[in-house]
């Protein structure tokens, strides 16, 4: 006895559901992929790009008089998640520092906040406030009688 089965023809209608198909994955993919996108990062940098980009020059400026400071910032956090500061000229600590600093969630899931500091042992500045667990970008302000640096530091 021979199975002698016609094969099945292959018609418009299968290559429509194949069409509707990859194209619902393709589509439910990238919806997908976008809202995690924009549930994790704003995509924000400044508040205004054509402002911040008036004030380029100046900050080059800022910068290069930083530099001649001739400044060493070590910003490291201890045991218990305070931010400690030294601040250094030719390997010596500078005396009489004051630090204004901002913490920030990387992604803006929480509030800046402010950090105070106060003297701590080896001539540097600890944080009153410890950081909660997670990344941090910490904004400082060093000011040393009239000089002052800014420093940008991801702390973890």
């Amino acid at each position: 006895m021979t199975d002698t089965r016609k094969p099945k023809k292959f018609t418009g209608w299968h290559m429509t559901a194949i069409l509707v198909a990859f194209f619902a994955v393709v589509m439910t993919v990238n919806f997908t992929m976008a809202r995690f996108a924009m549930s994790t990062f704003g995509g924000k940098v400044v508040e205004n790009s054509y402002v911040a980009s008036q004030h380029y020059n100046e900050w080059l400026k800022r910068a290069d008089a930083q530099d001649r400071l001739g400044w060493d910032a070590r910003i490291t956090l201890d045991a218990g998640r305070h931010v400690l500061l030294a601040i250094r000229k030719n390997d010596v600590p500078l005396d009489g520092v004051r630090a204004a600093a901002t913490i920030h969630h990387p992604v803006g899931r929480v509030a800046p906040a402010a950090l105070r500091f106060e003297p701590a042992a080896g001539g540097g500045l600890r944080s009153v406030e410890p950081l909660a667990i997670g990344r941090w970008r910490l904004d400082l302000i060093v000011r040393h009688g009239t000089a002052e640096a800014r420093y940008r530091e991801d702390l973890q």
